[in-house]
């Protein structure tokens, strides 16, 4: 079986290793040496050229065992869509898929592939009615709509992601209750629907994100001010273990603003990516704040600002270019018909329903601009005028191509800049040295890829031995590698997605070693203490285990911190139902109920830290302890505080 469009799958397939003008280039001359084209072959011939002309073109950037797997995917999938007989992708093209794919991403109206997708679609349409060819519209139609994929499924990743870290952080701030908490569990719970379906739903990931980050410092601060209350009329000697947990909580609270301004930031150089890659200026200082979020220093108010300003820069740069376009459009009106004014109005008219959508169209009228310079150039003939038009789509795909490889866009700036400046000129330029030098860029993007797996399954390997431990540090090692094993599962990724990729790779390392640490220390405890000692202390902090998921908390709605309290002497009362007297870590009185075990192997742990006075909070239980003058803690829960305070509160107190 043969299809008009098959040939396409290794150039897309393989595109990120080799540029696809090469591939496009080798598949021509394989076909001419086969005695067809390229648009004519078939699996058979396919298969032949990869693992003849390809394979050996691969090898010049990159491994040869690396260039033999990816061959070997390309062919796999060859197979498969040869099977299936027809395959969306690669089937012929008609403006109906076209039609399908917009549908399909019209959610994502403010995607540039989208907005442009649009502009085609609606220019497409006129020329078929018009009897004209729409070949080429319709081949970037589809490769619009596979990178509109690729980002499709890169984003379901990145959101599954951030579901993860939302419901982790709802567990810990579920026990404050109100209006805020409310809307977060509403916000995860669309979330949690939208993954199910394959939805991106990116205004309410942004939202959910914004709650917790208030809900977070809140409960910090309520940390704060609770050890300042206490410390107040505790014993001299806890104030400076007050001042210390302070410190600690203050420090927290300031890393929680980096982690906000730092999604922030990331969000915007998505969103505003085509006014960046516009405005050289704009996006130096876009890199000036990443340089500040690397170093600790930048604020999400800053960021708010910056997302602003963009905003004001996106309207005027539409604006500006609105004008452009009408500009272009009067000079070609002036020209006399042939193919290439032909070719340039049908840009326009892309371009013209590109910005109708809100979307930038910077290189459109680039190519626009550069055709007619060489359309009126009284120095150019129409022989040199092709050569030059020519000149100038090659270069916009060396641009385009080098967008999506790490560090290629700074290798390669002095030479686009010098490119662009000759053929302003006039000048034929060969951009051989361009494709060499972002070729090398590819091969070493796919072997530091190939580093990124390797360093993805050694993590997911290393949790296996490590999972079974309980705490927030393997609980949260256990949420990257997840994120790990579904980046891995990734084809070739967007820039945005390698950078998500390198990060979530460089805190699932680090909470590797954390995990290590705490094993280390964990073992140090069994052999001092015993095993049951160990087990019981590390299952309290496993906020999915049988305390439930909620978090400790000070007792005033703080979380993750013991909280330091006055004693008081009340008249003696008898020990409640739900109440257990403890030394030691070993339950003298009470029944020996999981959840009270568990918490007096903690109580244990807070004696050594020299502590009397203990709140906490699971999804069943409000819990309070008390350490008396002999040592010896009373502990009681309830079903919430109230219910807590009326039953046990006098007998704690006499502790």
């Amino acid at each position: 079986m043969s299809s008009p469009a098959l040939h396409r799958l290794p150039v897309r397939m393989l595109g990120d290793l080799v540029s696809p003008r090469a591939l496009e280039r080798i598949l021509q001359d394989a076909a001419h040496a086969r005695g067809t084209t390229s648009d004519k072959l078939d699996a058979v011939m396919l298969e032949d050229i990869l693992k003849r002309e390809v394979f050996k073109r691969l090898q010049l950037s990159v491994p040869a065992a690396l260039a033999k797997r990816r061959v070997s995917d390309v062919i796999d999938q060859l197979l498969k869509t040869t099977q299936e007989r027809l395959l969306p992708s690669f089937a012929e093209n008609t403006i109906v898929q076209l039609e399908d794919g917009a549908k399909r991403f019209g959610l994502y109206f403010d995607w540039p592939e989208a907005q442009r997708l649009r502009g085609i679609l609606g220019v497409a349409r006129q020329e078929e009615e018009a009897g004209k060819d729409t070949g080429m519209l319709l081949q970037e139609g589809q490769d619009l709509i596979a990178r509109m994929e690729r980002r499709l499924q890169e984003g379901l990743v990145a959101q599954a992601q951030d579901l993860a870290e939302l419901q982790a952080t709802f567990r810990r701030v579920q026990a404050m209750g109100g209006k805020e908490v409310r809307r977060l569990e509403n916000l995860i719970s669309q979330l949690a629907d939208a993954q199910k379906q394959g939805t991106l739903l990116p205004a309410e990931v942004e939202r959910a994100r914004n709650i917790t980050f208030t809900l977070r410092k809140q409960l910090e601060s309520s940390v704060v001010q609770t050890l300042t209350a206490e410390g107040n009329v505790d014993a001299p000697q806890m104030a400076p273990v007050s001042a210390e947990m302070q410190a600690e909580v203050q420090a927290r609270v300031l890393v929680l603003e980096q982690e906000h301004a730092t999604r922030q930031l990331a969000d915007l150089g998505r969103e505003f990516g085509p006014l960046l890659h516009a405005r050289a200026d704009l996006d130096a200082r876009h890199n000036k704040l990443k340089n500040q979020q690397h170093g600790g220093s930048l604020l999400p108010e800053v960021v708010s600002a910056w997302r602003t300003e963009l905003e004001a820069a996106r309207d005027a740069a539409l604006s500006v270019q609105r004008s452009e376009l009408d500009t272009i459009s009067a000079q070609l009106a002036g020209l006399p018909d042939s193919p290439t004014v032909q070719a340039a109005r049908l840009k326009l008219d892309v371009a013209r329903m590109t910005l109708s959508g809100g979307g930038l169209a910077t290189d459109e009228l680039r190519e626009l601009s550069v055709t007619l310079n060489a359309l009126t150039s009284p120095d150019l003939d129409q022989a040199a005028a092709e050569l030059l038009l020519e000149r100038q789509r090659e270069l916009m795909d060396v641009e385009r191509a080098a967008r999506e490889v790490p560090g290629a866009d700074m290798d390669l700036a002095p030479g686009l800049e010098a490119a662009r400046a000759a053929m302003a000129r006039g000048e034929d330029v060969d951009l051989a040295a361009l494709w060499t030098l972002l070729e090398r860029r590819m091969g070493e993007a796919a072997q530091q890829r190939e580093d990124f797996d390797a360093r993805a399954d050694h993590v997911v390997n290393e949790y296996d031995t490590v999972r079974h431990l309980a705490g927030e540090t393997t609980q949260r090692l256990g949420r990257l590698a997840e994120s790990l094993r579904a980046q891995r599962r990734l084809g070739p990724m967007s820039a945005d997605a390698r950078e998500n990729y390198t990060q979530t790779l460089a805190d699932a390392e680090a909470m590797l070693q954390e995990a290590r640490a705490e094993y280390r220390a964990a073992q140090e405890v069994t052999s001092t203490f015993g095993a049951d000692a160990l087990s019981g202390l590390l299952d309290v902090f496993d906020f999915g285990g049988g305390m439930g998921d909620g978090p400790l908390d000070s007792g005033s709605g703080g979380g993750g911190i013991f909280g330091v309290g006055a004693a008081v002497t009340p008249s003696a009362d008898p020990r409640p139902n739900d109440a257990w007297l403890v030394q030691g870590g070993v339950i003298l009185e009470g029944v020996h109920d999981a959840g009270a075990v568990k918490l007096a192997s903690l109580l244990d742990q807070a004696s050594a830290l020299g502590l009397r006075h203990l709140s906490a909070r699971d999804a069943a239980y409000a819990w309070v302890a008390q350490q008396d003058n002999g040592g010896r803690w009373r502990l009681a829960r309830a079903r919430d505080e109230a219910s807590l305070s009326l039953n046990a509160g006098r007998w704690v107190q006499q502790g």
